[in-house]
């Protein structure tokens, strides 16, 4: 088993170990009891990086000179585990312990974890790629593609910051249409400047931070066009994270947009209960409670989503954000809603993803939370490409600073995360 360990530039400093959160009120739901939050450790990140190893999973290493780092596994299809901002730090993503332990492989959704993987849209509807031609929309019958459930991708060209992972993918949709897919995923660590001109703002040298990105490239590698008709196919990255009682996510949108419809969508698993989500229409944002307890996602149409989006917990002293590409002028997404669409292509940009139980008295994905981005549907003749760049930012510090940055980056505090 190799872990290669690479050198890269970012100011990071002295490690922090967020303090354990405390065990969580039992959540309110709708349509079958919640689970109870799941209970919180926090690993370090060189705990993590021995935990894979033990697992059989081969991890590549980003180390910033200053102490951050970025761990990668080609192994677990090029997912980005898990970062921290420096040495000994705490893991900052979300590692699905007992299922790596378990050595299963095939299930419905082999769920390694990891803060950013590559998926495939859209998830349902006609075109859809998790369910099979012919199965219904339910969960018994939800099926993570094979291609994208299982293999090791191939590790290439790597420097001091960078790694670049390359797999040929071979996906069929509901409707039965086949894609040959080539992907190629850089991952790269930011430094200080890169940060800083990301975000739009200097970070104090007293707020850790670490931050990365993956450049994700799709190629149509068979012989005809993807068109409209047969369904077409999208950049899906989602990142995986701990939950916690206190977690939200914060979503911005553009209030003033009418003709993008509704603000949000939040029907996806059942309509989420209004004590969990709160829509700002004047502010112009919205707060999700992501505390790995109750099953709900929401997302975002292309005409109201605005980058970045953002999560902050006060127990973890954590602010994330994540930037994603919106190409001026797109308007066509893919649907992943789990029925027959009559607009494939109206779906959302940007979507959150808060796990509990999958069905009344069945157990949860393993107890986390997700920011997903996606690109545009990709109507693409042979050897034709579409790119999608997804970052993410980890911040930790004290309160005051976090409040700055936040009000600086997203024009809201952090009271507001949580209303």
């Amino acid at each position: 088993m190799r872990r290669l360990w690479l050198l890269s530039t970012f100011v990071l400093v002295t490690s922090c170990v967020p303090p354990r959160a405390e065990t969580p009120a039992e959540p309110k739901a709708t349509g079958f009891a919640a689970a109870r939050a799941p209970a919180l450790t926090h690993p370090t990140f060189e705990d993590e990086v021995a935990f894979l190893t033990r697992t059989n999973a081969a991890t590549v290493v980003l180390v910033s000179d200053s102490g951050g780092r970025v761990v990668v596994s080609p192994a677990l299809q090029g997912r980005v585990m898990t970062s921290a901002v420096a040495e000994n730090g705490a893991s900052l993503g979300w590692i699905n312990h007992p299922f790596l332990e378990s050595g299963k492989r095939g299930t419905q959704f082999d769920n390694y974890g990891g803060e950013d993987r590559f998926w495939l849209g859209p998830e349902g509807g006609q075109f859809g790629l998790y369910f099979a031609p012919d199965a219904p929309f339910a969960f018994a019958k939800w099926q993570t593609p094979p291609a994208l459930n299982e293999g090791a991708w191939s590790a290439g060209a790597t420097t001091s910051t960078s790694l670049v992972l390359t797999h040929s993918l071979h996906v069929t949709n509901h409707s039965g249409a086949t894609f040959d897919v080539a992907v190629e995923r850089t991952v790269t660590i930011l430094s200080r400047d890169q940060l800083a001109a990301a975000l739009g703002l200097a970070v104090p040298a007293s707020v850790q931070a670490v931050a990365f990105e993956t450049k994700n490239r799709i190629t149509n590698a068979g012989r005809t066009p993807w068109t409209r008709d047969r369904g077409l196919l999208s950049v899906w990255i989602l990142g995986m994270y701990a939950p916690s009682p206190d977690a939200h996510v914060v979503m911005p949108f553009d209030p003033t947009d009418a003709s993008a419809g509704d603000i949000v969508n939040d029907r996806y698993f059942g309509k989420v209960p209004k004590e969990r989500l709160a829509v700002h229409p004047r502010e112009g944002y919205l707060a999700f409670t992501c505390d790995g307890a109750l099953r709900s996602k929401i997302g975002l149409k292309p005409g109201r989503a605005r980058s970045p989006l953002a999560s902050y917990s006060a127990s973890a002293r954590l602010l994330t954000f994540v930037q994603y590409d919106k190409p001026a002028g797109a308007t066509d997404y893919v649907d992943s809603m789990w029925e027959q669409q009559t607009d494939p292509y109206a779906g959302d940009v940007v979507n959150s993803y808060n796990d509990g139980p999958t069905e009344p008295v069945k157990p949860s994905l393993g107890g986390f939370y997700e920011i997903e981005s996606s690109s545009p549907a990709a109507a693409l003749a042979p050897d034709a490409s579409l790119v999608h760049t997804h970052r993410t930012f980890h911040l930790v510090g004290d309160r005051a600073e976090l409040e700055a940055i936040a009000r600086r980056v997203l024009g809201i505090g952090l009271d507001d995360f949580s209303r």
